[in-house]
C-alpha cells in the first residue's frame, strides 16, 4: 500500500520558512558569506523534514518499523507502563540525518496515548528511555494482541508530535507523527513475536519488517 504523497512534513513549514526568510534577508543586505551559510542551513532543515513515500510489505502479520534509523537494543523485559505484559522491546535511534516522520507499525485500534514530560538525555544513552520526555501509544490488534510504540525526545529533540487519539482505528504504514531534531522510538511487542532485526541493523519506517506476530 502506498500512502498519499506529502514530500515535506507540514510541521517543518515554519522552520523552513524562517530559514528561507533569513537567507533572503542576508542576501538583500549584501552579506554573501552569511547568505551561503544560511542557505546551507535552509537545505538541512528542508532535508530534515522530508517525508518520502514508503511501500508497506503485504504480509498482514508483519510489523513494520515505526522509524528510520538504527536498531540499538533488542531485549525481553517486563513492561509495567504501557502493555502491562512481558514484551520484546526494540529501540530505534534516529540521528539528525534520518527521516523523522514516524509510521504506524501494525493495524489496530488506539487504546491510549500517554504523554509525560521529562529530561533530555541523549536518546541513544541508557538514560535516554522513560526518563526523557515521551509519548507512548498503546494499540490493540484485531486478534486482541496489545503492543505499544513510544516516541522519545533526545538531547536535541525537544518536540514530540503525535496525531493519534484513543479510539482511532489505525492502518499499518500510515504516518502518525514525528520528533524534531534527533530522537528515538521504542517498540513493545508481545514476547512471542518472531523478531526479524538485530542490534546494528538500519531500518526504514513503514517498510522494514521488524517482526511477525504469532497467530
Amino acid at each position: 500500500m502506498l500512502t498519499p504523497q506529502v514530500p515535506v512534513a507540514r510541521e517543518g513549514y515554519p522552520f523552513i520558512g524562517l530559514a528561507a526568510f533569513i537567507t533572503l534577508l542576508l542576501a538583500v543586505c549584501g552579506y554573501p558569506v552569511l547568505t551561503a551559510i544560511a542557505f546551507l542551513v535552509s537545505l538541512f532543515v528542508l532535508a530534515f523534514f522530508r517525508d518520502p513515500e514508503r511501500f508497506v510489505p503485504p504480509d498482514d502479520d508483519a510489523l513494520v518499523s515505526p522509524a528510520d534509523g538504527k536498531v540499538i537494543s533488542v531485549e525481553e523485559t517486563e513492561d509495567a507502563v504501557f502493555t502491562k505484559h512481558r514484551v520484546c522491546k526494540i529501540s530505534i535511534f534516529m540521528n539528525v540525518f534520518n527521516v523523522h516522520v514516524n509510521r504506524i507499525p501494525f493495524d489496530g485500534k488506539v487504546e491510549s496515548v500517554l504523554y509525560r514530560p521529562g529530561k533530555f538525555y541523549s536518546a541513544d544513552s541508557p538514560k535516554g528511555g522513560l526518563e526523557n520526555e515521551y509519548c507512548g501509544t498503546v494499540i490493540t490488534t484485531s486478534a486482541g494482541q496489545k503492543l505499544a510504540f513510544v516516541q522519545i525526545a533526545g538531547l536535541i529533540a525537544r518536540r514530540i508530535v503525535c496525531w493519534l487519539e484513543p479510539g482511532d482505528v489505525i492502518v499499518k504504514g500510515r504516518r502518525f507523527g514525528l520528533i524534531r531534531f534527533g530522537s528515538r522510538v521504542d517498540l513493545y511487542l508481545p514476547a512471542d513475536t518472531a523478531i526479524q532485526v538485530a542490534v546494528g541493523d538500519k531500518v526504514r519506517a513503514g517498510e522494514t519488517v521488524i517482526g511477525v506476530l504469532k497467530k
